[in-house]
């Protein structure tokens, strides 16, 4: 039985707005009734941050969602792969506060993100939610339920401490200030998110991390809560509920609403780290000596020498070294944190095969500790990723030299290419085509679903000969003659997929996916009509394809995966064919002869722009039957 993994093989990332400065938090989070914070400095030195990042401009009005970051770092990730949004079939998302109470921080981010239907999952806490969340992605790649899970964290805490919110409260003290266990987190926290990409296989060209265990503790039944919100703790520990107040304006004016941390408890958090980090080495998951990056989530740097200290009297200690954090420029971004760490270690760290990547995050909503074990899979020959083949906008040439007519004509077909060609390059088949990044199953994918419609167009223009009137011989001889050349196609078509591994029985048992049935259906139905002229508007889209792109596509993908001539050649033939065989210059032909009436020209465009749609609604849906 094989051995079952998963990897991340991808990172992202989104940080709003510019590094913020320590000299210019107040001028983001506001000044509270005009007066600078007394604990600012005092907190700032404890915790070392010297930048971070707000989701807020300087009116403390709110950029983005915490949704919509949380998607701009899946789409920063996927930006690393050869998937698209379509591909990914499970999302577990988690934050400390999200955009809404209900529903789950999940479903709000699906929603902003652009992924299709998938299986969700919303993970709420603190720092520890977001290992939280990529062990559900972990486990749900390991179980075979899914092949590509994405796990994102985000935090947007810069909206729970802007001023506004404190200068009606009743909870500020003699000096106008705000209660130690708010004010401290005011200059703590910052905003971002992070997504990571997980998968059963690692990248077989760059640098994959292989799970090896993830490790998740609470101690909620023996200490109080200690980041919190929601409640006001007293001498006798936490009061009534925001939700159990007369109503909600009463809550907040209590301060109960407000996010705060208990600074008695606080230090808890370190012993418990490191009990835990201990225990792992009595379990045999942890070799001290073995680790090559540590990336430890301490949340401030006041927190690093306990650690550090605890570490070297157990006889446990990583050396300070092999320490990676990015908190003191990038800030702490709570459950999002550990991601942003990856993100910058996967992406922009030299890495070698087979190195120990140990991952910390601990937390202290009510104490939790998270460890994880990650190996570094490094495959030689790295392909370039995101290169870019072709991207200019080229409407085929159509020489013509009727009267107005036919030049109105042109001018309305370019128009109609252009717009076809735009959108086309945003068909997820494309865009990797385009890229650089297709895979050699979605390029045999692409061959079975041409395959279908490439033998109906035959069948099409043959049809559409039948009804054309003999007063218009030389144009029904030209139907005749591109049908017969099209029948050839579809053979070339399918030596090529079976060169590439496919078989036969797939290519001849294949259905036409959903958008090849609207197209065909449509071509059908207007090559029955007598003298289907217009049918020269979708002989203009389909040839001028063959004609200007096919060829791009075939020598791209022929570069990109290494491929035979045998094994592209449907795709480069077309370029020669559709150009200098007499396909595009029977387009034109017909174009200046004297059947082109402006009421047969307006009718060709409009057909074009039909064809036009539905080709790349066919690609769009490949493999959707």
């Amino acid at each position: 039985m094989n051995e079952l993994n998963a990897y991340i093989t991808a990172a992202g990332k989104f940080l709003p707005g510019k590094p913020v400065s320590n000299e210019e938090i107040e001028d983001y989070l506001g000044c509270i009734h005009q007066r600078p914070s007394r604990t600012k400095e005092r907190m700032l030195k404890q915790n070392g941050i010297t930048t971070r990042y707000y989701a807020l401009d300087k009116e403390q009005k709110a950029q983005y969602t915490l949704s919509e970051m949380a998607a701009k770092a899946i789409e920063d990730c996927l930006k690393h792969t050869n998937l698209t949004k379509k591909d990914i079939g499970y999302l577990a998302a988690a934050t400390t506060q999200g955009d809404l109470p209900v529903p789950g921080f999940a479903s709000m981010v699906h929603a902003a993100s652009g992924l299709e239907r998938c299986e969700i999952a919303s993970l709420h806490g603190v720092c520890g939610s977001g290992m939280m969340a990529l062990k559900n992605a972990w486990l749900n790649i390991l179980s075979g339920e899914h092949q590509n899970a994405v796990a994102c964290a985000g935090e947007f805490a810069s909206r729970m401490f802007k001023k506004q919110r404190f200068e009606k409260q009743g909870i500020t003290n003699e000096n106008g200030g705000l209660p130690l266990d708010t004010d401290f987190l005011r200059w703590m926290l910052s905003d971002g998110s992070g997504a990571l990409l997980v998968q059963p296989s690692p990248l077989p060209k760059g640098t994959s991390l292989k799970i090896k265990w993830i490790d998740i503790r609470s101690y909620a039944h023996l200490f109080d809560v200690c980041m919190y919100a929601g409640v006001n703790k007293s001498k006798e520990g936490a009061s009534k509920s925001w939700l159990d107040y007369s109503d909600f304006s009463e809550a907040d004016h209590d301060g109960a609403i407000n996010l705060k941390q208990d600074i008695k408890l606080v230090d808890n958090i370190v012993k418990l780290g490191v009990q835990r980090f201990f225990e792992l080495i009595d379990e045999n998951k942890v070799r001290p000596g073995c680790i090559d990056h540590f990336l430890c989530h301490y949340s401030s740097h006041y927190f690093k020498q306990p650690i550090l200290d605890l570490l070297e009297k157990g006889g446990a200690m990583i050396p300070e070294e092999k320490w990676f954090t990015n908190l003191y420029e990038k800030g702490n971004t709570g459950s999002a944190s550990i991601y942003i760490m990856l993100e910058e270690l996967l992406n922009e760290k030299e890495l070698k095969h087979g190195e120990q990547v140990l991952c910390m995050v601990p937390e202290s909503g009510r104490f939790l500790t998270t460890f994880m074990l990650l190996e570094v899979v490094k495959n030689k020959a790295v392909r370039p990723m995101q290169k870019t083949y072709f991207t200019e906008v080229n409407p085929p040439e159509i020489r013509a030299s009727g009267g107005q007519v036919q030049e109105w004509l042109v001018r309305e077909l370019t128009k109609v290419w252009v717009d076809f060609e735009t959108g086309l390059n945003k068909v997820p088949i494309v865009d990797k085509i385009n890229r650089g990044v297709l895979p050699v199953d979605d390029y045999k994918l692409l061959l079975l679903n041409l395959r279908q419609q490439v033998i109906d167009g035959s069948q099409w223009i043959a049809r559409a000969a039948s009804n054309v009137s003999m007063e218009f011989f030389d144009v029904r001889s030209s139907f005749i003659s591109h049908s017969r050349d099209e029948h050839r196609d579809y053979q070339i078509l399918e030596k090529n997929y079976i060169n590439l591994g496919g078989e036969k029985e797939d290519l001849y048992n294949g259905e036409k996916n959903i958008g090849s049935e609207a197209l065909s259906a449509y071509m059908f139905y207007r090559a029955s009509l007598p003298n289907p002229f217009d049918l020269l508007g979708g002989m203009f889209i389909i040839e001028g394809l063959g004609n200007r792109l096919a060829g791009k596509w075939g020598r791209a993908i022929k570069e990109q995966l290494q491929l035979d001539d045998n094994q592209v050649s449907f795709l480069i033939y077309h370029e020669s064919s559709d150009a200098n065989d007499n396909h595009f210059e029977r387009f034109e032909k017909a174009v200046d002869s004297e059947l082109l009436t402006m009421e047969v020209a307006k009718r060709v465009v409009k057909t074009a722009k039909t064809v036009a749609r539905l080709y790349t609604l066919q690609l769009s849906e490949l493999g959707n039957y």
